[in-house]
């Protein structure tokens, strides 16, 4: 019992980096089941997430060490334009950081510009336990 929610947890680390996986679909599959209970489901789930988006968030940070660098893969104009966006619409996009193709790309962002952690994790936490909350619901 306690590997399924291990691996509801890795799976929905992984889905919220920039590598392509997705956890709904375990998710669903686990809560139809019956066999755990919908928050530990809950739990795991938006814990792992929430530590991919970490990930994404340090990445970040980490990258922009190398700004400087010729084969930096974005340009100052590009990284300006990036910083004008994210500061128009400001850590509250973070709240969206769970919309697929958009969220997880957010989440380095907010790292590249060092958003704070202790703004960063409630709203991403918000919007990523919010979605998955919204998933169990509809599925329960």
């Amino acid at each position: 019992m306690g590997m399924g929610l291990i691996t509801l947890f890795l799976l929905a680390l992984l889905a919220a980096t920039l590598l392509p996986f997705s956890s709904e679909l375990m998710l669903g599959s686990m809560a139809a089941t019956g066999e755990w209970s919908l928050w530990h489901l809950w739990l795991a789930a938006t814990a792992g997430n929430v530590l991919g988006a970490l990930v994404n968030w340090y990445l970040g940070g980490w990258l922009m060490k190398w700004q400087h660098h010729r084969w930096f893969p974005v340009s100052p104009q590009a990284l300006s334009t990036a910083k004008q966006r994210y500061d128009r619409f400001g850590v509250w996009s973070l709240l969206l950081a769970w919309v697929p193709v958009i969220g997880d790309p957010l989440t380095l962002v907010a790292g590249l510009f060092r958003t704070p952690l202790y703004l960063f994790i409630p709203l991403v936490s918000l919007g990523k336990g919010g979605r998955y909350g919204v998933l169990l619901y509809l599925l329960a």
